[in-house]
């Protein structure tokens, strides 16, 4: 049994662990003989359903105050305390796994260096371990994001430890090693996989529309991620349905997001009470069917509501989160530019440019006009051709380590091109 250790950078909301979760699923569907570690410090893992072959070790929460700022969230210890805590777990579980290939979601060293202990032990005592460094789209613009690298050594620790990066972006939308400045021989570490498909949902989209009482009407979702910082988003949505009542008939399903703090929700709550049209739900592990079953979506700009809203070619209003970081603005403003969906700058958020955006969606819907473009959502069949890769290369390394030197991976070196290019691009741009 081949053995991935994942190490998944959490310390605010959802986007993280839900992206990392996409990507072992897909892994363990993809490969009978694989089995994966989660290494996560998110609050919610437990809320999710893993499937067989895939476990996971809890580390303490962190909150992040600011950009690169991090507090302890629970446990009443000093922040320097709880970072040796959690390296000590890590090591630890590499140490009695034994993985062949470590995946590390974002930081290179992770989350204040917490992992170039374990980086260090996997080169003495495991040498013909893979490590992949796995990056989304965009990270900051790149006046932050360079300072940042070049202060932490994260191109250096590329450099030295890692054997492949995984983008899960285009570089016809954004290109990092350009934008943060990659040296070139970290560049050519860098393989483009796409953005990632959201599966579908498990109901059909008529039963939830049944289940909600539709007759005929539009459907609107309101979803802020996990809404730690979605209230502004739906307290503005909420006003702006003052400018539209009673004419149009739609309705609104607002999914607040399981890490709203309660005295918001229950102020949401209050301000609904006046639109019997309106429902609110804390938290689902179906959005796809809610968001399916929508005519359009009203979100916040994260990496996979963006990708579930493209996975489904969606209308959507998508008003991003510009601090601390400015990623969620950079990629929402790229791919409106494309057509793909309507934004909205948070700075000019009011509940009269919220709606005049909504309306205008929902006439397009009404109207039947073209849905959106499409984009290549392939990065999960590449991800797991690469990490085939890799495992095969480890596994060859290891029994010629072992003496047994037996080159089996040889076919399968030479048909990987052609099962890559296979893979169908989706109207690339």
């Amino acid at each position: 049994m081949k053995k991935l250790m994942v190490y998944s950078h959490d310390t605010f909301g959802l986007g993280n662990i839900r992206r990392m979760l996409s990507i072992c699923q897909h892994l363990i569907s993809s490969t009978p003989d694989l089995c994966i570690l989660l290494i996560s410090g998110s609050p919610m893992i437990q809320s999710f359903r893993l499937p067989p072959r895939l476990d996971y070790v809890k580390l303490p929460c962190l909150s992040r105050t600011e950009r690169e700022g991090y507090s302890v969230k629970s446990l009443g210890t000093g922040l320097e305390e709880m970072m040796a805590l959690r390296s000590d777990l890590i090591l630890t579980a590499a140490a009695n796994f034994k993985p062949d290939l470590f995946l590390v979601d974002k930081k290179p060293y992770g989350v204040k260096g917490e992992l170039e202990e374990v980086f260090k032990y996997l080169e003495l005592h495991s040498p013909e371990t893979k490590n992949v460094l796995l990056l989304r789209d965009i990270l900051d613009r790149p006046e932050a994001t360079i300072p940042i690298w070049e202060k932490n050594g994260y191109y250096d620790a590329i450099r030295s430890f890692y054997d492949l990066v995984l983008l899960v972006g285009l570089p016809e939308i954004f290109d990092p090693r350009k934008e943060y400045r990659f040296p070139a021989e970290i560049a050519e570490k860098v393989r483009f996989c796409g953005y990632i498909r959201r599966e579908a949902g498990s109901k059909r989209r008529d039963e939830i529309r049944e289940e909600l009482g539709l007759n005929g009407e539009q459907l609107v979702l309101v979803t802020p991620g996990g809404g730690e910082d979605g209230y502004r988003l739906l307290e503005t949505y909420i006003m702006g349905l003052e400018q539209i009542s009673g004419g149009d008939r739609h309705r609104s399903l607002i999914v607040c997001g399981p890490e709203m703090p309660k005295v918001q929700r229950e102020r949401l709550q209050q301000k609904m009470a006046q639109y019997p049209h309106v429902g609110m739900a804390e938290f689902t592990n179906d959005l796809m069917s809610y968001m399916d079953a929508a005519d359009v979506v009203v979100s916040m700009g994260g990496y996979n509501t963006v990708c579930e809203i493209l996975s489904l070619r969606k209308r959507a209003v998508v008003v991003p989160r510009a601090k601390p970081v400015e990623e969620q603005w950079i990629r929402a403003e790229r791919f409106s530019r494309l057509g793909l969906f309507k934004t909205v700058h948070p700075d000019d958020l009011t509940p009269q440019t919220l709606m005049r955006a909504l309306l205008d969606e929902l006439g397009r819907e009404a109207r039947h006009a073209p849905p959106p473009p499409q984009i290549d959502l392939n990065a999960l069949p590449r991800i797991t051709e690469w990490i085939s890769i890799l495992l095969a290369e480890s596994e060859k390394a290891s029994n010629q380590v072992s003496g047994d030197g037996e080159d089996w991976a040889v076919d399968f070196f030479k048909e990987l091109p052609d099962r890559l290019e296979a893979l169908p691009a989706e109207g690339r741009l």
